[in-house]
């Protein structure tokens, strides 16, 4: 395993000029080209892109100019995230070879501050998966235990940072697909509060539940990289009109006072192995000066089933837009209607063709009201029991994933299966409310397990706190 350098160190040296760009990214594509092959983290890598990168900003720091809080570190963007002039694919055979005309504003922002993006990165097609299994373009391992997944989406981005490809990355989630990966490959993974960063050039999924976030070794690195990209964009109707949060001076304040909530009514399901990392969180945040408080949540039992309507419904919208017309795949055929299913059929996945039918069906006449409308006053109910929640406590802990990362095939044959993996994760985006998580030791077979830290909406600030206690304490 390729040296892990963090963000922070990576910024503080570059900067400083202690360190050397281009060295640090020489160290990055020396583990790429000893471990891709058998990871597969990425769908492709911009090598002499990054070099030219990294050798303007050695450049300008030997000249004296401002070369941003991110000087030097490299980054892995998950691959639908909008690159000007650099293939972004979704892991799709229908957008194989699209480029777009512009730049995501999160990866203006990261670039402004001086980072050297390194590639694009393997996710599940559409960012429809929890195992990076479903890609286009072949599956992600987890560079932990090759047989294993790495989770998903965002798996490839998950990947890279674990296996040292990058010193940070960045996935997508819509329903835990940055938390349940980061928890599978040992990592911090951050789920910011909807509209905290803006989505423009996000290829959507659901529109009301993706929010774009950082992979990292460290919760500081996690909170410096939210610190960058967060913040008003007015290219987002969605976006939040206020600055971004500040988070690394939070950090060292503790958690001495603070209420966590313990969920007393939580899904069952999740592995013993998963339950005692949870149990021990538990105690450090008590040992660290926090009250564990007993919350009920009622109504989070029924938000993968409300997800999995809200979901596929807001994607049968977004991907009617991919129909072989304006760019990507084309599959020609005796006229318009035929041309538009044979490209479909040729350039979706099995995964995403499943999500599209099942959402056209629960938005079809008839049918709105029993499943898509009943949905959303189950989603109704999930914030209403947070908000309650929130009243007596300032985060809640749960597991992150119900086990720790699982070998390739166990649930590819059992979709429900699969679903099931995000049960702890799902809610939150329902809620749109803040999330993170963050490794607190091993369980089966020695593989990292994750501990969830959810907090209320633009609750970051305490979330952090309480991230970086049970970083001190794992």
């Amino acid at each position: 395993m390729a040296q892990r350098r963090t963000v922070v160190d990576i910024a503080a040296g570059v900067s400083s000029g202690a360190l050397s760009a281009s060295a640090v990214l020489e160290e990055n594509l020396a583990a790429i080209g000893s471990r891709e092959k058998e990871i597969h983290a990425f769908n492709l890598v911009t090598a002499e892109r990054a070099r030219e990168r990294a050798a303007q900003i050695d450049t300008d720091v030997k000249a004296g100019k401002k070369v941003g809080r991110l000087a030097g570190v490299t980054i892995a963007l998950k691959d639908n995230m909008c690159t000007r002039g650099v293939e972004t694919t979704c892991s799709s055979k229908i957008l194989a070879g699209w480029k777009p005309p512009y730049d995501a504003t999160v990866v203006r922002r990261l670039a402004d501050e001086g980072a050297v993006f390194v590639g694009k990165t393997n996710l599940d097609e559409f960012a429809m998966g929890s195992s990076t299994e479903n890609s286009a373009f072949g599956p992600t391992r987890n560079p932990l235990d090759t047989s294993r997944v790495p989770g998903g989406s965002s798996g490839g981005s998950a990947a890279a940072v674990a296996a040292g490809f990058a010193a940070a990355s960045f996935g997508s989630d819509t329903g835990g697909s940055i938390r349940q990966p980061a928890a599978l490959c040992g990592l911090v993974g951050v789920k910011p509060t909807y509209g905290t960063v803006s989505r423009q050039g996000l290829i959507a999924f659901g529109s009301s539940l993706d929010q774009i976030g950082p992979f990292s070794s460290t919760v500081a690195d996690s909170a410096l990289l939210m610190e960058v990209i967060a913040g008003h964009d007015p290219l987002d109707s969605t976006s939040i009109p206020q600055p971004a949060p500040s988070l690394l001076n939070v950090l060292d304040q503790g958690v001495k006072g603070m209420r966590i909530g313990r969920i007393t009514d939580m899904p069952e399901g999740s592995s013993p192995d998963v339950l005692a990392r949870l149990e021990a969180a538990f105690e450090a945040l008590r040992g660290a000066g926090a009250q564990i408080v007993d919350v009920k949540m009622p109504s989070m039992s029924f938000g993968l089933t409300a997800y999995y309507l809200v979901a596929p419904a807001e994607a049968s919208s977004n991907l009617a837009r991919f129909d072989g017309v304006r760019y990507g795949l084309r599959v020609d055929a005796k006229d318009l209607n035929a041309m538009y299913g044979a490209t479909r059929a040729a350039g979706f996945g099995d995964e995403v063709k499943r999500r599209i039918m099942l959402g056209t069906y629960a938005l079809s006449a008839g049918y709105y009201d029993a499943y898509y409308g009943k949905a959303l006053k189950v989603r109704r109910l999930i914030a209403d029991d947070f908000a309650k929640a929130y009243e007596s406590c300032d985060a809640i802990l749960t597991p992150t994933s119900p086990t720790v990362a699982f070998k390739f095939g166990d649930k590819t044959s059992n979709p429900l299966a699969m679903y099931l993996c995000d049960v702890f994760t799902i809610p939150t985006n329902l809620a749109g409310h803040a999330a993170m998580s963050v490794p607190f030791g091993t369980g089966e077979a020695g593989l990292p397990v994750g501990v969830q830290v959810l907090a209320p909406a633009l609750g970051e600030a305490p979330m952090f706190r309480v991230a970086a206690e049970l970083e001190r304490n794992a």
